[in-house]
């Protein structure tokens, strides 16, 4: 997938996450977004090669909020 492409995938899934985060946790959007960018899926999401970007933002949601329950999180079959 061309850079641009890729970013752009990028530039609308993380504010879906963020915005379920805030639904789901006592967390401003400031405080999502930190909490989200620090996560371990969004170091993932953030490689292309790992196809994560391909996951709806729910999907991306349910992974890191595994991940905050667990400390770590399982990659959906689909990915």
């Amino acid at each position: 997938m061309e850079k641009k492409k890729f970013e752009a995938m990028l530039m609308l899934l993380v504010p879906q996450v963020i915005h379920l985060i805030t639904v789901n946790y006592p967390y401003d959007e400031v405080t999502a977004a930190k909490e989200f960018y620090n996560s371990k899926v969004y170091s993932f999401l953030e490689q292309e090669e790992t196809k994560l970007w391909h996951l709806s933002g729910l999907t991306l949601f349910n992974m890191f909020d595994e991940e905050k329950k667990m400390g770590t999180f399982t990659f959906p079959e689909e990915a």
